[in-house]
């Protein structure tokens, strides 16, 4: 059974910082494509970063430069440092792995398996 398990979100102030964490069980994350989606309030999910198995990464343009996705194989852990952060980087952010189109070059297309959240809120 595959569970991803997110942590880490809390309220913060613009300008601040925020580390998310992923553990996964029952899924090899340096087998998959492996992401960070992020829903706000009354909007759609949408994606923020991914990583892929050879370490490739990829973000959605409203945070380059400031969020960072990153993996530890070893420990099954997947992270997203968020620096800078601003209002409307206020969500739920979610963690997600998939390999129905690879695993490298990695999208954001629909993921297969997803955990249950954790919310961040930035404060102005």
């Amino acid at each position: 059974q595959v569970q991803l398990v997110e942590s880490g979100g809390d309220s913060v102030q613009s300008g601040g910082s925020l580390r998310l964490s992923c553990t996964a069980s029952g899924v090899r994350i340096s087998d998959y494509c492996m992401g960070w989606f992020r829903q706000a309030p009354g909007k759609g999910r949408e994606g923020v970063a991914t990583i892929g198995s050879d370490g490739s990464t990829r973000y959605i343009d409203s945070v380059k430069g400031r969020f960072t996705i990153s993996k530890d194989n070893a420990k099954s852990t997947l992270h997203l440092q968020m620096n800078n952060v601003k209002p409307e980087d206020t969500g739920t952010y979610y963690c997600a792995a998939d390999r129905l189109y690879g695993t490298n070059d990695c999208q954001f297309h629909t993921y297969y398996y997803w955990g249950q959240g954790t919310q961040v809120t930035v404060s102005s």
